[in-house]
């Protein structure tokens, strides 16, 4: 299982609508277990990783076990039901990590394998797998993508000196490390003021995967981003969606969208900005399952605010602002947030001088 479970973190991020599940084949008697095929949800989210596994395998797959981090498909959809990919295999037993929370599944999978005489165990490694199909539970069951914040911060606590002017504050292994949570995103999310202000590429610039580069996101209730930012000027070739409200200039929008970039409209909240709980439903109903918040402390603590987050990373740098402050990273929403209850330290470590904390949201 843990080999099917990194199988599927392969392609976290590259799979949407569908999730990145992987899957292991194994032939034997007790003692004498091979591993005889394997599998992972290809690219765009088919194959899935069950057939895959199967037709590595071939006729070992006769009387062996499949090993899968989510409980098998029974529904017909663009790919016929891995259920019965499964059945047609001869496969003796099933074990997966966890059932499949989505309403055209949620047991049936595992059901329908049972009424065909195949054992099925389940809950192998939960733990892990809920993590890493952390995306596709909370879009089948909130509607919306899974949200992990990312933010830097320095040892006492800003993220800039001031609203207009940025510090460098982590390393180059932890730089390192954000590239590859943008690989493992189907999208980046950042608010206007970041956008303008840092002027970002938000692309993945890792040797070998650039083009894992994810969909970039920036909320822009007026439409201000500029005609000659990177994030307009690359975008056709790293595709960039600009969420704006229904009262932005149509002439901004026509600009935008004349140089490759989508612009589509949500609500407004009360105070005028693009409706957070809007722009993600909007997200999860184009099938975005995972979403990377790199944008600044404002667009944190509202995001916070609307208990939108479910992952949060904060990278502290290991120097400090001065005497004379800046703009806290962690505002009151988001502060309020990570130390109440329902959010848990699920992991810190050391990345070079800096290091990184990361709090999950615990399972209701």
């Amino acid at each position: 299982m843990r080999l099917a479970l990194a199988l599927g973190r392969r392609n976290l991020g590259r799979t949407w609508p569908n999730p990145s599940v992987g899957a292991v084949v194994v032939a034997g008697e007790p003692g004498a277990e091979r591993i005889v095929g394997q599998g992972v949800t290809a690219p765009g989210g088919r194959p899935h990783g069950e057939p895959l596994a199967l037709s590595d395998a071939g006729e070992a797959a006769r009387g062996a076990t499949l090993y899968v981090t989510l409980e098998p498909c029974s529904h017909h959809g663009r790919t016929p039901p891995c259920t019965d990919a499964i059945v047609t295999a001869g496969i003796a037993r099933v074990v997966s990590a966890m059932e499949d929370p989505d309403a055209r599944v949620s047991g049936r999978g595992h059901a329908l394998l049972r009424d065909a005489g195949i054992p099925v165990e389940t809950g192998l490694l939960r733990s892990q797998a809920r993590r890493d199909h952390a995306g596709h539970v909370t879009r089948v069951t909130l509607g919306r993508p899974h949200l992990h914040l990312k933010l830097a911060r320095t040892q006492d606590g800003f993220a800039a000196a001031s609203d207009t002017e940025r510090l460098r504050i982590t390393g180059a292994i932890a730089d390192g490390a954000v590239h590859l949570w943008r690989a493992h995103a189907d999208a980046i999310l950042v608010g206007i003021g970041t956008a303008r202000a840092d002027d970002p590429s938000l692309t993945v610039r890792l040797p070998g995967l650039a083009p894992r580069s994810p969909l970039r996101v920036v909320l822009d209730s007026q439409l201000r981003l500029s005609s000659s930012s990177v994030l307009v000027r690359s975008a056709h070739d790293v595709p960039t969606l600009v969420v704006t409200t229904r009262g932005a200039p149509a002439h901004a929008k026509r600009m935008l969208e004349s140089l490759g970039v989508e612009v589509v409209r949500v609500p407004a909240d009360e105070r005028g900005r693009v409706d957070l709980h809007a722009a993600l439903a909007m997200l999860g109903e184009r099938g975005l399952t995972r979403l990377c918040s790199e944008g600044g402390p404002h667009l944190a603590d509202a995001l916070a605010e609307a208990d939108l987050v479910d992952t949060c990373t904060l990278i502290t740098g290991p120097d400090t602002c001065g005497p004379q402050g800046g703009l806290p990273a962690v505002g009151p929403h988001l502060g309020a947030m990570l130390d109440g209850e329902r959010f848990r330290i699920a992991e810190s470590l050391d990345l070079g001088a800096d290091r990184a904390t990361t709090y999950e949201r615990n399972e209701a």
